[in-house]
């Protein structure tokens, strides 16, 4: 069964007012959906090797936050023992509360002015190839954090400008400007999650848009053809089969180059409920599928997660493209 590691509980003794309040204020009086046995297929390995505790330590040194942590990834021992991490910018605290979301939910903070500097220190130290840059929602910001976005964006190609960036941005509701702040600072791919099935979103996730994501997507392409694009979904969460593959066919008319697909696995009695697991066989149906649809890469897989393999992921993206236009060379 998965290990998730509690890597973000909340202390107690010596703890400040802002570490001792709860993660999930506004879900604390729901009732509890009791969290299902997982199947013999999903499988994690805890942490134990010195490369963790080393690319743990350069995160603590540089102040920063990982969505590795705050949202509880199963492959966070993975990944770091690969010295793999996806920086969570814009503090730890959304302003949203979707139902399937580990993170802490609440009031942000002010802006750290020195958050682009820490992440690129923490790429350059880490000497990461490919480095994912996602953020929480701050619905509170004029631009909803698109220009510190930029800024981060920016102080990595200062400092490592042969590293690949990739965003996982959130949807920048009622934000003009916001999407072409971020695209004009050319990360390589843009990504930004659906999450969930249309039907699923007033439960799911409710603060959120679905055609307004879908066309988040599409205007990306429309500023900058040659950006590649990204979205992502859990299933497992009620919805039906012939749902997933209109989303699908959504993504590729907003011309979506890649597609992640990942079990949704159910943080705590207080978050949405787990419907039910969805097996590793149709997890490959669907990826057939989807690439009969025309995307240039598709990851399908009970532990699949935006962020996981992005490094591999990004080079198997652009030896597609190049094999999709019939040359030698990233089109």
């Amino acid at each position: 069964m998965v290990t998730i590691l509690d890597t973000v509980s909340t202390p107690t003794a010596g703890a400040t007012a802002a570490e001792q309040r709860p993660r999930h204020p506004e879900k604390a009086h729901r009732p509890d959906n009791p969290i299902q046995r997982k199947p013999a297929w999903i499988r994690v390995k805890a942490p134990t090797s010195p490369v963790y505790r080393e690319t743990q330590q350069v995160v603590r040194s540089n102040n920063l936050v990982t969505v590795c942590e705050e949202a509880g990834c199963p492959n966070i021992g993975e990944c770091w023992s690969k010295k793999h991490a996806s920086f969570m910018i814009l503090g730890d605290t959304c302003t949203r509360a979707c139902a399937f979301c580990n993170v802490r939910t609440g009031m942000p903070g002010p802006v750290d002015p020195e958050e682009p500097r820490g992440v690129a220190e923490a790429v350059a130290t880490m000497g990461l190839e490919h480095v994912v840059i996602t953020s929480v929602d701050r619905d509170d910001l004029d631009d909803g954090g698109a220009q510190h976005f930029a800024d981060v964006i920016h102080a990595i190609r200062a400092r490592s400008p042969g590293t690949t960036v990739e965003v996982l941005t959130p949807d920048f509701l009622r934000k003009p400007g916001a999407l072409e702040t971020v695209v004009a600072a050319r990360p390589d791919v843009f990504n930004h999650n659906l999450e969930t099935v249309p039907s699923k979103y007033l439960t799911v996730r409710p603060g959120a848009r679905y055609f307004h994501s879908i066309r988040l997507l599409q205007q990306v392409k429309e500023i900058d053809p040659t950006m590649f694009t990204k979205s992502g979904i859990m299933v497992g969460l009620g919805e039906e089969r012939n749902e997933v593959l209109q989303l699908m066919d959504d993504l590729r008319s907003a011309d979506v180059d890649f597609l992640t697909i990942g079990q949704y696995l159910q943080p705590s009695s207080k978050h949405h409920a787990v419907a039910r697991f969805v097996t590793p066989e149709e997890f490959k149906a669907f990826e057939k599928i989807a690439y009969a649809k025309g995307f240039l890469k598709v990851s399908a897989s009970p532990l699949t997660r935006s962020s996981h393999h992005a490094g591999e992921d990004f080079a198997d993206l652009r030896k597609a493209r190049a094999a999709k236009l019939g040359t030698g060379l990233d089109g």
